[in-house]
């Protein structure tokens, strides 16, 4: 079972600077093609400064968070399981988001293989100004080591 005292770990925030190119190849990477994510032109005539990162743009984020340090386990036993996003405002090409990240729940949990720890581990990014632009909450299974016959 992962240790409880996991929850609240944190990691300090940690400067994501949006650039125009990242934001386009990470929608083409998604296969959407929407032109507010790659021509600056017709974002601003669709009421936006500039071009705009796609709703899971943040995936693609750093944090200063070592989640082998927060949860004391190793980065080959973590598996994504879940993802969701919550937004203040939509990320614009040339935004500095510092993104903190922090363990909010250990779990138990049981699954066709039997029990298994789950971890719930949430991001928040703000800007320059400290505003919140964005809450993100995965959620990750702990795969068991496997025991050597």
């Amino acid at each position: 079972m992962l240790d409880k005292n996991a929850i609240g770990r944190a990691s300090p925030p940690f400067l994501n600077e949006v650039e125009k190119g990242a934001i386009r190849r990470f929608a083409e990477s998604l296969g959407d093609y929407n032109p507010i994510y790659y021509d600056e032109e017709y974002a601003r005539a669709s009421g936006y400064p500039t071009v705009v990162a796609p709703p899971t743009f943040p995936a693609s984020f750093s944090s200063a968070a070592d989640l082998r340090e927060l949860l004391g386990v190793g980065i080959k036993s973590l598996l994504h399981a879940e993802q969701s996003f919550e937004y203040e405002r939509p990320i614009f090409a040339g935004d500095r988001i510092f993104v903190a990240t922090r363990v909010s729940d250990v779990l138990e949990r049981t699954g066709p293989a039997g029990k298994m720890d789950v971890a719930v581990i949430e991001d928040e990014g703000r800007d320059e100004e400290g505003n919140l632009v964005f809450r993100a909450r995965r959620t990750l299974i702990v795969r068991a080591a496997k025991e050597n016959p």
